[in-house]
């Protein structure tokens, strides 16, 4: 999540790295889901519709929602972004994770496990907002206001590496993969100043109130009924651990960490 207004609407820099990256995987290879939230996004991001908000009106902060009752910032200002590499770096993370995830879970349970993450994320962003605002007494944290997919993708990762067993380096440091996601939580803070400390947060509590609490079980339940689709998450685990290997998601990830500073 940044803090951002919308942008001219050409293709920047940013935009034409993520297609060329998209092109060079290829677009068929990539679950439908995944592909479509990246192009949504993106086609969001260069202004190829209009829409009834801008991205003042839908970045999210504690008192528009608590206090102003604003409750379409939580879920409009996930998918807003403020910067063109922001997309990018975004993006090619969400991809990382979706193309694991997705295949796991099926679509449309995916599709309806990110829309629960997205307002599951926001609203731990609000209630951390009034939280923090009071127990410090600082007011500027109701005013802090947020855009961007990075607390939803900061909660896939919690999901994805969740009883990992392996390692990875953030910053020159070697760190379990399980806990990977609060290394890069500091370094992402340290690295890109304008980055919300409390978005991201925000996401790695959502999943970890995910894959830790009863709310997995209600959550999977919820998807299962409404799809008609077994959500197999208590598979996940088990699964992730003898067939897929996450070396290459935390290599390219700890590479765009590096790549930011």
């Amino acid at each position: 999540m940044r803090r951002g207004d919308r942008r001219p609407r050409h293709l920047e820099m940013g935009v034409l790295l993520l297609i060329s990256e998209i092109l060079s995987i290829g677009y068929d290879v990539i679950p439908p889901i995944t592909l479509c939230t990246i192009i949504g996004q993106t086609l969001l991001y260069v202004e190829a519709f209009e829409v009834p908000w801008s991205k003042h009106d839908v970045c999210i902060s504690a008192k528009k929602v608590w206090y102003d009752k604003n409750y379409k910032t939580l879920l409009l200002s996930t998918f807003e972004h403020a910067d063109d590499m922001h997309l990018y770096y975004n993006m090619i993370s969400f991809l990382l994770k979706g193309r694991t995830l997705e295949p796991l879970y099926g679509s449309a349970n995916f599709a309806l496990l990110l829309s629960i993450l997205c307002l599951m994320t926001s609203s731990i962003y609000v209630s951390l907002g009034v939280l923090l605002s009071n127990v410090l007494n600082d007011s500027s944290l109701l005013y802090s206001c947020a855009i961007g997919f990075s607390g939803v993708i900061f909660a896939l990762k919690i999901i994805t590496t969740d009883n990992s067993s392996g390692s990875s380096v953030i910053m020159g440091i070697r760190v379990p993969t399980k806990y990977a996601a609060w290394a890069e939580l500091i370094a992402i803070h340290i690295l890109v100043p304008n980055a919300s400390f409390l978005g991201h947060l925000a996401g790695i509590i959502a999943g970890v109130l995910y894959v830790k609490t009863p709310l997995k079980r209600i959550i999977d339940g919820v998807c299962t009924t409404i799809t008609g689709i077994a959500a197999l998450f208590y598979c996940l685990i088990n699964y992730i651990n003898r067939k897929v290997s996450f070396s290459a998601i935390l290599e390219e990830e700890s590479f765009l960490i590096h790549f930011l500073r």
